[in-house]
């Protein structure tokens, strides 16, 4: 077992962005893109959200590299998201899709990180000792999880990446495959679920990824439009 180790930390989510100028900027461009499209753009980022979130396998098609998003912990341990996620990590594992796995997710506010709790789920549950696992537990967020993970899976600077599988919750599936291939990966998105839920957490979930998607995307097209490069190179 190896991985990227960080120091706790209690801080996650859009919160921790408010002190910083261009994410500031992007979410009043998005609220400006919001009003003048009537809503018509996060309507769009919407749908992209729930067709990925309906059609998205639960059984891998082949043997990649394959990623483990990680959720906030209840008690050190996983909560029902994450549980989903590492579950179906170990059943592809168990198959023969996946030449390494990387769990990942850094600490939110208990004694040990995302990671590691997932580490402890998979090996009392039993984990098939020739499929390497490996740590990423220096992020509190999905792009800081896909950058550290860009380090792990790269031997050499130069190396080109591994083909990965995303394995998530299917909510939040649109935005770890968008903000992967922006990273550069040939990533292909793995649902925990085997179908989409349809209660009332689970459409607010989406509806909340909606937002973050648009938000995202909305910034990096008006990073490109005005030439911000300290903007762009967040998500390159």
């Amino acid at each position: 077992m190896s991985g990227i180790q960080a120091p706790k930390i209690l801080r996650r989510g859009v919160w921790r962005y408010l002190s910083d100028r261009d994410i500031l900027v992007a979410a009043f461009v998005t609220a400006v893109v919001f009003v003048a499209s009537l809503g018509l753009v996060y309507a769009a980022h919407l749908a992209r959200v729930c067709w990925l979130a309906a059609r998205t396998p639960a059984r891998a098609a082949g043997r990649r590299a394959m990623l483990i998003f990680g959720r906030r912990l209840v008690g050190d341990c996983p909560e029902a998201d994450f549980l989903g996620r590492l579950a179906r990590g170990r059943t592809d594992a168990l198959a023969g899709f996946a030449d390494r796995v990387l769990l990942l997710g850094g600490y939110s506010g208990g004694s040990i990180s995302e990671a590691e709790a997932g580490r402890r789920w998979l090996m009392a549950e039993g984990w098939p000792p020739a499929v390497p696992l490996e740590l990423e537990q220096a992020s509190i967020d999905s792009l800081e999880n896909l950058r550290h993970a860009r380090v792990l899976l790269r031997e050499r600077s130069e190396a080109p990446l591994p083909p990965v599988w995303l394995v998530t919750s299917r909510y939040h599936l649109a935005r770890c495959l968008y903000l992967a291939r922006r990273l550069g990966f040939d990533a292909a998105p793995l649902a925990a679920e085997e179908r989409l839920p349809l209660g009332r957490r689970y459409v607010t979930r989406l509806l909340m990824e909606a937002g973050y998607l648009m938000w995202i995307d909305t910034g990096m097209r008006w990073a490109a439009l005005t030439g911000n490069r300290r903007m762009a190179t967040r998500i390159s």
